[in-house]
């Protein structure tokens, strides 16, 4: 487990709970009854951000998520020399080829996985310069072997600066020459996504072979989808065992990018937790985000979904249904999401697939087991998940671990039980800083100290 410091020097301007230690949350006066907008994905956010800088001219992002991560992000390319104009939810990037301006400087990403596994491919890529990349606490303890290992095959010269396989690294721009590489995917699909985003900058076609299995398809179907907006092609199989770039500029444009589907599955919880309704209206079950996929759950538990052009629409119910084993290998991310609902069903639900959550901002396994411990409710611990039985949560003050989906989740129980106290929430701002604002605005109590 994280010891339980926050990392607050990865907290950003756009963070809004700065100064908030507590946030107790508790049930509405009546169900949720609401239609809203969902900010931009994360995921998308990042990636997109990338793929401008080393676009040749100016791209114009719409939709981006001013959240901690893409702050970074953002202030990472400035100190990079790249040239981005933010208004509201628009950003306008003037890319600059690949070739990076600022040809020496260390840069700091915050706690942005996205940042740490799409940029260090990029500046390799670049024919000259020499940069260091450093990090908060916790992601300098997060994996990043798998990515260096890959990019140094294909030629990257990067150097461990601490402990092996882990941030901080030194990266010189001497090219990617190409050929063919072999990566796992079953700790994080994001390294095959940073090849990707690299290999098309390389001097020769880049091979990718995926020498076991990719934990979350989806994600990386998002990065080969986004390259193409860029006017980058892929070439790939339908298992994603085999994937191949040739060598091609990243062309500029302008970008629409989805809501967070992510962030969308904690308000389909919301309603699914008070037998209420909510209706979002900027995300469509089309989307390759694998998150959307949770309103399948939903519905599995006595929910009705309503699947419209556009929008998603779910309908909560008086009982919610469990008694079912499930895989969340593809939608990992919500996890704790049906766990913080799983002791409202009528029955246990056992998730399976996701032993890589152990490595995101804290073990996120070993966090909610011990945190619905806390609430009195009984959880089975396994490596690769845990099964979750019916209970009445007691109030509790609990502990988010400086990780966002933690603290969101947790507030979920505040749906259905009087005085969660959530420490350290503005841990949320990684994500969605205005979460607490927004379900509050849903008619739940909430109050900030």
């Amino acid at each position: 487990m994280a010891d339980m410091v926050s990392d607050l020097a990865a907290r950003s301007e756009w963070s809004i709970l700065k100064d908030v230690e507590v946030a107790e949350v508790s049930p509405a006066s009546r169900p949720i009854d609401a239609e809203i907008l969902i900010p931009g994905s994360k995921s998308l956010t990042n990636r997109a951000l990338i793929m401008a800088a080393v676009a040749d001219g100016e791209s114009r992002l719409s939709g981006i998520l001013k959240s901690d991560d893409s702050f970074w992000c953002i202030q990472t390319l400035r100190t990079l020399g790249i040239e981005i104009d933010v208004v509201g939810d628009t950003a306008k990037v003037r890319g600059a080829g690949g070739n990076w301006p600022v040809k020496q400087t260390e840069v700091y990403i915050g706690a942005a996985g996205t940042t740490a596994r799409f940029l260090p491919g990029t500046l390799a890529a670049a024919s000259e310069g020499s940069w260091t990349i450093k990090a908060s606490k916790r992601m300098s303890e997060r994996p990043m072997r798998p990515l260096i290992e890959a990019l140094k095959e294909c030629g990257g010269q990067i150097e461990y600066l601490g402990q092996e396989g882990y941030l901080p690294i030194a990266i010189q721009g001497r090219g990617l020459l190409g050929g063919e590489v072999y990566m796992s995917g079953s700790t994080s699909s994001q390294f095959i996504s940073g090849v990707l985003i690299a290999s098309a900058l390389a001097k020769e076609p880049v091979t990718i072979r995926i020498t076991d299995h990719i934990v979350q398809h989806a994600y990386v179907k998002m990065t080969i989808d986004l390259m193409k907006e860029f006017g980058v092609d892929v070439e790939y199989d339908d298992q994603l065992t085999y994937m191949r770039v040739s060598p091609q500029p990243y062309q500029p444009g302008e970008i629409q990018l989805e809501a967070d589907a992510s962030t969308a599955g904690y308000f389909f919880a919301l309603a699914a937790l008070t037998n209420g309704r909510v209706r979002i209206n900027n995300l469509s079950y089309q989307t390759r985000q694998p998150d959307i996929q949770l309103v399948d759950i939903f519905e599995q538990m006595g929910c009705r979904v309503i699947r419209g052009e556009g929008f998603i629409e779910l309908h909560g119910v008086e009982q919610l249904k469990g008694g079912f084993d499930i895989s969340m290998k593809e939608l990992s991310d919500q996890t704790l999401t049906l766990a913080a609902v799983a002791p409202f069903a009528d029955g246990p639900i056992a998730i399976h697939g996701v032993p890589h959550i152990r490595h995101h901002e804290c073990d996120r396994l070993a966090a909610i087991t011990q945190l619905l411990t806390q609430m009195g409710i009984q959880v089975e611990e396994r490596e690769d998940g845990l099964t979750v039985y019916p209970g009445q949560p007691k109030p509790a003050e609990l502990y988010a671990y400086d990780d966002h989906r933690v603290a969101m989740s947790l507030a979920l129980i505040g749906a259905k039980v009087p005085g969660i106290r959530i420490l350290d929430p503005g841990c949320v701002s990684k994500t969605c800083p205005q979460y607490f604002q927004e379900i509050q605005k849903l008619g739940l109590q909430v109050t900030l100290t």
